[in-house]
């Protein structure tokens, strides 16, 4: 069953095809759902991908994104056009299609890719008018549907975790506005070979990216880390990676974990609501991994985060 609507579903595939033979008349005629969810339906057309971005998406604040995406290539995939287009009352966007990280092959995972593109997207300078980067408010929306959720036992390590975060992180005051890039949701899904299959490697989705704290987007791979879900040399070489591109969210040199403690126990938080709300609404016991990141929400709830600022100002 989709999670969205069948009109929109029906016609953003009917769109997407009108697009892709508008580009090529030797279409190949290849069709995919890539994601079906209600905050994000993606479906493809050969080499075109179509995006209905989540219900009240700011379809003036989106534009900003795609422009910012048409202006640096080699960091950000761009879009077909930057401007968007509505459709059953969602915005909807169009870029070519990129090959995506392969799941099932762990070990070839671009982490230092990831982070050479991240270094240079945070030394890139940012519009003015830009808004802030939405990995704070998405952080709690996960919380909230967590509390909307339903009773489960997990649930209390959650939220103690999550009350020990100061107020930025949670969404319930500014970021220190240290005006760096940021893309806001990081994560090996957010990467794709553009040309497809085996151009360079490009970061996608702009939904979220925005100016703020740029130890954000190192956040979840760093939480992965520290709960044990990312191996030591892994992390190391995308740590490593990040430096050597002069990435400025944390010391050149010596500890990080003063710059990235706070994003990481708030991604952590994130993960761990998301998991157990997922476990609550499907009836079913947290998982191996599902249970890891609670239990590092039971430590982070014993033990103050370090609140040093941002290092990059």
């Amino acid at each position: 069953m989709n999670s969205v609507p069948g009109p929109l579903l029906a016609d953003l595939t009917a769109t997407v095809r009108a697009t892709a033979h508008a580009r090529s008349s030797a279409c190949p005629c290849g069709a995919a759902t890539l994601a079906d969810r209600p905050d994000g339906l993606v479906v493809r057309h050969a080499d075109t991908v179509a995006k209905a971005h989540p219900p009240g998406t700011d379809p003036a604040e989106l534009a900003g994104r795609l422009t910012l995406a048409t202006h640096h290539p080699g960091i950000l995939l761009p879009p077909l056009d930057p401007a968007p287009v509505a459709l059953h009352g969602r915005v909807v966007t169009f870029w070519p299609y990129g090959t995506p990280v392969d799941p099932e092959d762990p070990g070839a995972a671009p982490w230092e890719a990831a982070a050479a593109l991240l270094a240079r997207l945070h030394r890139t300078p940012a519009p003015r008018d830009l808004t802030a980067m939405r990995g704070p408010a998405k952080a709690a929306q996960a919380v909230a549907r967590l509390r909307g959720a339903g009773p489960h036992p997990a649930a209390a390590s959650v939220l103690r975790a999550w009350a020990t975060l100061p107020p930025w992180a949670r969404a319930e005051a500014p970021m220190p506005r240290t005006g760096t890039l940021c893309h806001g949701d990081l994560h090996l899904g957010q990467l794709v070979r553009h040309p497809a299959p085996a151009g360079p490697w490009l970061l996608i989705d702009v939904d979220d990216l925005g100016v703020g704290v740029p130890a954000w987007d190192l956040a979840r791979p760093a939480a992965w880390y520290a709960c044990g879900l990312l191996p030591p040399e892994t992390w190391a070489r995308f740590l490593a990676a990040y430096r050597e591109a002069g990435g400025p969210a944390v010391p050149a040199e010596g500890d990080p974990w003063p710059a990235l403690d706070v994003p990481a126990r708030a991604l952590t938080a994130q993960t761990a609501a998301r998991a157990v709300a997922k476990a609550i609404t499907a009836g079913r016991p947290l998982d191996e991994v599902e249970q890891s990141v609670v239990d590092a929400c039971d430590r982070m709830a014993t033990v103050p985060p370090q609140l040093a600022q941002e290092h990059a100002k």
